[in-house]
């Protein structure tokens, strides 16, 4: 009986270095902070607008897909330049505001576990009365070009999905690779065994 149950003891003791390391890293990110905060009145613009979560964020490639923070005032315009910069935790994009009003600030982020999240918040910008305003978008605008995008905001959520599914099956792919090797192992140990028996 002993020997008939080696095998199975190496699945096992597989299953559990795979499962083991995997089950830290399956909570999502969650936001610790953001800038504006949800609610705030801003009287000036900042330099950025920022996005932080309690551990690194997964930017494969370091091209930023699957990351977004799009600034939209009450009349649905989008401000800045579409451009965002990851930074282990953080997330940010080069601020820029209208005219006093409300405004709203939607963020997407893939998180360290390969899931793509999404949030927004409301603020409200009431600067002085000199202030320069930033000129609106109708559309979401797009890193390094000049002119909006004609396709929407579905780009971004398209981009992180597909970057998702790569992360999951890699993992899922060598996470097989680690299972087989370590029934592989415990068999020819059994057989070993048996043949000094």
């Amino acid at each position: 009986m002993r020997r008939a149950s080696a095998p199975l003891a190496a699945l096992g003791l597989g299953l559990a270095l795979v499962a083991g390391p995997a089950l830290p890293a399956s909570a999502h990110n969650s936001v610790v902070s953001t800038t504006p905060e949800e609610g705030e009145t801003l009287t000036e613009v900042p330099e950025f607008f920022v996005v932080t979560t309690n551990e690194a964020m997964l930017d494969v490639g370091g091209e930023g897909a699957g990351f977004a923070i799009q600034v939209t005032d009450e009349s649905g315009l989008y401000y800045g330049d579409g451009c965002v910069d990851v930074g282990g935790p953080s997330m940010s994009t080069p601020a820029a505001l209208g005219e006093a009003g409300d405004y709203t600030m939607a963020f997407q982020y893939v998180s360290a576990d390969g899931h793509t999240l999404s949030d927004t918040l409301a603020f409200r910008y009431q600067p002085a009365v000199d202030a320069q305003a930033s000129a609106g978008s109708p559309a979401p605008p797009e890193c390094g070009t000049t002119s909006a995008s004609a396709s929407g905001g579905d780009e971004p959520a398209a981009a992180a999905g597909d970057e998702s599914s790569a992360v999951l099956g890699a993992v899922a792919a060598i996470g097989g690779g680690v299972v087989l090797l370590a029934v592989v192992a415990g068999i020819a140990v059994w057989l070993t065994r048996r043949r000094r028996a």
